[in-house]
């Protein structure tokens, strides 16, 4: 039986939402739940996979919550909720952990990053994430998830371990293979700083970044700051090869405009990027402020937060029990 449309996605509550994240995924999600049923988690098994500060981290569940309402999803539509509120999902972490293969946790790349050369002192939650990773997409039965460069090979994982799960039990297609969502024309927003590192919260410099919760004045002084070349914007797209600066701050015109670049450099071609940042910052601010704004409005009343989460909760609720009943019926548990 093929298995009714759904997207799942989660984002880390890492505390402030940046650029990055809006035009990577929230944006995205807008415009996902009109067009199927989703559910959108905030990860916060997966933000302790590193040592969190349990304050820090309540403030930052509540803060993602907001971020999320603030970028335009609807609660009512979509199941917005936090991921360690519903047992099912470490439950079937569990049973994936004995489905997966070491091997294929030997070849995440993003584990290597993150532990980097102190590997051997790593958290074992660290290494084994992306199983979770399967199980959070797995438990609802999703049939798409929205990804990045950098969680394409998590999603393949996710596919072999659905496959595997259903050969090992002789269960086809109990599992979805879950299908990639991937925005056409978007590639990674890359820091203000280093054009050929992503937008993170962990890179150092604040001026890498446009943080959703910016001022105008900060918007501008990092734009003004923003590191790019002394050649003027070009007409063609090969000669941005080369000037992976010059590209990141084209791009975010581009994706804020929904346009594509060829589109951009047709408009700002022969200008220098000394007037070409007044205008993107102008941009910025039209599309951050108002969502900066309403998350702080939003964070005044955590209660209401709360509930919001609570309610997802519930619904979240109600499909991961019946679907980890019938997981745990076919591998045999009483």
């Amino acid at each position: 039986m093929k298995n009714k449309e759904l997207t799942f996605s989660g984002v880390q509550p890492t505390g402030n939402l940046h650029l990055g994240n809006y035009l990577g995924a929230m944006k995205n999600f807008v415009s996902l739940q009109n067009k199927m049923p989703c559910i959108f988690c905030v990860v916060d098994l997966h933000a302790i996979t590193v040592f969190k500060n349990p304050k820090e981290l309540r403030e930052n569940i509540l803060e993602t919550t907001a971020g999320f309402i603030a970028c335009g999803l609807d609660f009512n539509k979509s199941i917005i909720f936090n991921q360690s509120s519903v047992s099912g999902h470490s439950e079937l972490a569990w049973i994936l952990n004995c489905v997966s293969r070491v091997g294929w946790m030997n070849r995440m790349t993003q584990f290597k990053e993150k532990a980097g050369s102190n590997k051997e002192n790593a958290s074992v939650g660290l290494y084994v994430y992306p199983n979770l990773m399967a199980a959070d997409i797995l438990l609802y039965k999703a049939t798409h998830v929205p990804v990045g460069d950098d969680q394409k090979q998590h999603l393949e994982l996710a596919r072999d371990i659905a496959q595997k799960f259903n050969n090992d039990f002789q269960s086809k297609n109990f599992f979805p293979l879950p299908e990639p969502l991937i925005q056409k024309n978007l590639s990674r927003i890359m820091s203000l700083r280093d054009g050929k590192k992503k937008m993170s919260k962990s890179e150092e410099s604040e001026y890498s970044r446009i943080d959703l919760k910016d001022s105008e004045d900060e918007i501008k002084k990092k734009i003004k700051k923003a590191k790019t070349d002394s050649l003027p914007i070009p007409e063609k797209l090969s000669e941005l090869i080369n000037r992976p600066e010059a590209l990141n701050l084209l791009s975010i015109y581009s994706f804020l405009t929904n346009s594509n670049l060829e589109t951009t450099l047709n408009l700002m071609k022969g200008k220098e990027f000394s007037k070409f940042k007044n205008e993107l910052s102008d941009l910025i601010i039209s599309v951050v402020c108002p969502i900066g704004k309403k998350i702080e409005n939003l964070k005044k009343d955590k209660s209401h937060l709360i509930k919001i989460l609570n309610e997802g909760t519930s619904r979240a609720s109600l499909i991961a029990e019946k679907n980890i009943k019938e997981v745990k019926e076919i591998v045999g548990f009483v």
